[in-house]
């Protein structure tokens, strides 16, 4: 076939069969309307659909203009979308609704559409749980109200009042006993301070007017007029350079005791006085003359400086003590021994049997002493001074100073 015949054939139209959609009977249109209302009426998907998106909004305001502008859409009698044709399968009446009440609390009000149970205030209604609890505290607060949970309170304030009292009462007694413990202990203090600055005040002035002496403690001479006009019992005046302080006149008396607790002008007082032992001479010429003192724990009065030769450099630098008596002699003598000894000791013995018993009594205080003393001479002839004090760590222990004549003037 040549060009020209093959271009009128195809210009030729060809005959095709004519696929067309067979026409529906009458009312086909209507049965199918009605099949999808029969649907719809038995609860199916369109429903269960509504009450979905009901519950995904709060308010079912919306849920009723999308049912009432389908509706509008949709002409009387009119065949459903084919997406209505194709909706999913019919489930279970009222599954969903279950599931989605587990979610949140809805209703269903009047109108048909599901709501969220708010307040009348627009928020969101409290859980039972808290409303009864709510409540519970309203009612709590008005038995308060009323008095009746008020009594506990007050039986908690009495007791608490009765505990403050008595705390008060515990805490006016301590404090009275305080007082009374401050008092009694300012007392005693007082009552001990006393004794020392009017016994301190005594010497002082007895010094004034029987020592002669320089500003360097040259030409120290004793008025023994003056002191046997103060007291008849005056034998003697003791002297240390150092410690300066011991500086007192000597007394005796018929005992040891007398002078224990009066002074030198005999006024009690605990300071005392210095005496010599009532048995030996006045004018210290036995073999051992023994003097006594106090030692005090306050001031340093009397013969409380004499433990400084329990050192042995203290000796070494202060090796001398003087004694004045009324024959206007004065007495140097030099410590050979010092130390601790119990009251009862052998070095308090004062009468001795022979030379050799005398010799050895030297020997014992040489052997109970500190420290050693080489350079003095000790034998049957000497003269020795005896200074004994306590020593206030034991009652029967006693601190012995010795010393032996060494000068006369």
């Amino acid at each position: 076939m040549d060009r020209e015949e093959k271009k009128k054939t195809d210009s030729v139209p060809q005959d095709r069969p004519v696929h067309r959609r067979p026409r529906r009977p009458e009312g086909g249109t209507a049965r199918r309307a009605e099949g999808s209302t029969a649907k719809k009426r038995e609860g199916g998907t369109s429903d269960r659909r509504t009450e979905g998106s009901a519950a995904r909004k709060q308010e079912g305001a919306a849920t009723a203009r999308r049912t009432e502008g389908s509706a509008a859409r949709k002409p009387d009698g009119a065949a459903p979308t084919r997406r209505t044709e194709g909706s999913t399968p019919r489930r279970p009446e009222g599954a969903a609704t279950v599931r989605r009440s587990d979610k949140s609390t809805l209703r269903r009000p009047e109108n048909g559409s599901m709501q969220r149970e708010k307040s009348t205030s627009g928020k969101r209604k409290p859980s039972a749980a808290a409303e009864e609890l709510r409540k519970n505290s309203q009612g709590n607060s008005q038995r308060k109200g009323q008095g009746g949970s008020h009594q506990p309170a007050r039986g908690s304030s009495k007791k608490k009042q009765q505990k403050r009292a008595r705390f008060n009462i515990i805490s006016s007694v301590v404090l009275v006993a305080a007082v009374c413990v401050f008092v009694f202990s300012l007392y005693q203090l007082v009552a001990m301070l006393v004794p020392y600055y009017s016994g301190g005040k005594i010497y002082d002035e007895i010094k004034d007017i029987a020592i002669t002496a320089d500003e360097n403690g040259e030409g120290f001479k004793v008025d023994f007029d003056a002191l046997l006009k103060e007291n008849s019992d005056t034998v003697a005046w003791i002297r240390f350079e150092e410690p300066e302080i011991i500086n007192y006149p000597v007394v005796k008396s018929a005992d040891n005791a007398d002078y224990l607790t009066k002074t030198f002008t005999a006024n009690d007082n605990k300071l005392g006085a210095i005496f010599m032992d009532y048995r030996n001479s006045n004018d210290f010429s036995d073999r051992n003359t023994f003097i006594y003192g106090h030692h005090l724990n306050v001031g340093g009065e009397m013969f409380s400086e004499l433990l400084e030769y329990e050192s042995e450099s203290f000796c070494k630098e202060h090796p001398n003590f003087y004694i004045y008596t009324p024959d206007g002699k004065v007495r140097t003598y030099t410590v050979f021994s010092a130390g601790v000894v119990k009251d009862t000791a052998d070095n308090y013995k004062i009468d001795y049997a022979s030379d050799a018993d005398f010799e050895e009594y030297l020997k014992l205080c040489q052997d109970s002493s500190n420290y050693t003393v080489d350079d003095v001479e000790l034998n049957a002839q000497s003269q020795i001074v005896s200074l004994s004090t306590c020593t206030n760590v034991r009652d029967d222990e006693r601190f012995l100073v010795q010393g032996v004549l060494t000068a006369t003037d």
